[in-house]
């Protein structure tokens, strides 16, 4: 940090930056991002993610000095994909959740009141904030893309915090392109105010985010225990706003609202209303509308389709069916050599529908359960424009190392989460040919991760299974590697 006799991480970016001889424009070039995002790295005015200073640091051939100097910013306290920290919240009853979106025009203005119970037995210092825009659901590269050039800058928002009169201070945890998480502090400049156990309090923060980076939605999700959950949505008359809601869990598929909104005009603006009582944990809630535009001034309302729905389409069999819970049943090879054909070529069949609707960056895997098929088959295609696909034949784990490493891992049967998951860096599958020949075969990294994967939906297991101890997968919207190879130091 400035004032340790450290190089910061905005200058050791410009340092290496100008000793590579690269302008700001050549560098946002080569990361897909947009210079004036690169000025506002340097100038600190902008932090960036840690996977941003990790490509940096190998961009610019650092020797590990950028992402270095960003850890130091952040005093060492960083949390990574690799290790969770401590949620200080743990203890919270939230007693009312109300969520209040205003649209304008061209802004829509946020404002989230809470009102919060310290059951736990030590005093909640901080309390932790999501802020997630996707301005296309359902097509996660366009959105990506556009965030890449365009990202959600702090600036821009104006967040503001209070609790009661107190304004509240904040500690930025994850800075990307699209997805903010932020600590609010029971705490600021001149007092502290920390919720004791047994008390109670209110607190509001608000931020802003325009049109062109605000989809046509608007979800909540329960990340602790509520009593009252309540969402109000208001439009200009004028545009003519139709509004409908969807439920859903991290495991079901999306369902309407088992309550209509309530609907009311106030001045110009047309003012919907939901709420519910004691919303199961980890559920999600979701507005979405359609406005009357100059473009499209009849256009009806549309059901964007989720990625699970889009994968439950082109025939992958989704999370609850039974035979994603079965051990696949190994071929007799030679003798079922022919079986053994025809259901590769059916699982080719599938990989070829499935990526008209995905761009999957870092290659992509199917196993003969997602189509319906109780057999030990799997193909693994590689990342890359061209690359071959792999047959797996009753595969088998020979050898495991005991490096690991996490990455987020996305699957074709509940495709609306990405999952934080450990696996071997290198691994040994044993398997067997078309004509009964056993094969041994070495993977690492990207490859044994989709490779295990894969395995893994032969032995009847989802990769939720896999997942450290007290993780969730997060919502699709709120991860931005979409259509990126997966990174490795």
């Amino acid at each position: 940090m400035p004032g340790r006799g450290e190089p910061s991480f905005a200058a050791e970016l410009k340092h290496f930056r100008e000793v590579r001889g690269l302008s700001k424009a050549a560098l946002a070039r080569r990361l897909t991002i947009s210079p004036s995002y690169v000025s506002h790295l340097e100038s600190g005015r902008e932090r960036g993610s840690s996977d941003l200073a990790r490509r940096l640091d190998k961009e610019l051939d650092a020797g590990g000095k950028i992402w270095k100097a960003w850890q130091d910013d952040d005093g060492g306290t960083q949390p990574t994909p690799e290790a969770a920290e401590p949620p200080p919240s743990a203890g919270i009853l939230v007693l009312q959740d109300a969520a209040a979106l205003r649209y304008d025009g061209s802004v829509y203005h946020l404002t989230m009141h809470r009102r919060l119970r310290n059951t736990g037995t030590e005093p909640i210092t901080r309390y932790l904030v999501r802020i997630a825009v996707d301005r296309y659901p359902g097509e996660p590269e366009r959105s990506n893309a556009l965030y890449r050039a365009e990202p959600l800058t702090w600036e821009e928002l104006q967040l503001e915090a209070h609790c009661g009169d107190e304004q509240m201070g904040h500690a930025i945890k994850h800075d990307r392109d699209a997805f903010k998480e932020v600590w609010l502090e029971f705490a600021n400049a001149r007092t502290r105010f920390p919720l004791y156990p047994g008390q109670e309090t209110g607190i509001t923060y608000s931020y802003s985010v325009t049109a062109d980076k605000w989809g046509p939605w608007f979800q909540r999700a329960v990340r602790l225990p509520t009593r009252e959950l309540t969402v109000s949505l208001s439009f200009p008359t004028a545009l003519q706003p139709a509004v409908w809601g969807t439920e859903t869990s991290l495991s079901a598929n999306f369902a309407p609202l088992r309550t209509p909104p309530t609907q009311a005009v106030d001045a110009d603006h047309t003012l919907y209303t939901w709420t519910t009582l004691d919303p199961p944990l980890h559920a999600r809630y979701r507005m979405e509308w359609r406005l009357k535009t100059e473009n499209h001034p009849e256009s009806e309302p549309v059901n964007t389709p989720t990625p699970s729905a889009l994968m439950a389409a082109a025939g992958i069999v989704q999370e609850g069916d039974l035979i994603l819970q079965t051990v696949a049943q190994p071929f007799d090879l030679p003798q079922e050599a022919e079986e053994a054909t025809r259901v590769v070529r059916e699982l080719h069949d599938a990989i070829s529908s499935v990526r008209q609707l995905h761009d999957f960056g870092k290659g992509m895997g199917i196993a003969a359960p997602q189509i319906g098929i109780g057999r030990a088959a799997a193909i693994v295609v590689p990342p890359g424009d061209g690359a071959t696909p792999m047959v797996l034949l009753n595969p088998t784990i020979a050898e495991s190392s005991a490096d690991m490493d996490r990455q987020y891992e996305g699957c074709l049967s509940f495709f609306d989460v990405r999952g934080l998951v450990p696996r071997p860096l290198h691994i040994v599958i044993a398997h067997t040919d078309l004509n009964g020949t056993p094969r041994l075969t070495r993977f690492d990294r990207g490859l044994a991760r989709l490779v295990l994967h894969e395995v893994d939906h032969l032995d009847g297991k989802l990769y939720r299974t896999r997942m450290d101890p007290g993780t969730q997968p997060i919502p699709v919207e709120e991860y931005r590697g979409t259509g990126q190879k997966w990174t490795y130091r």
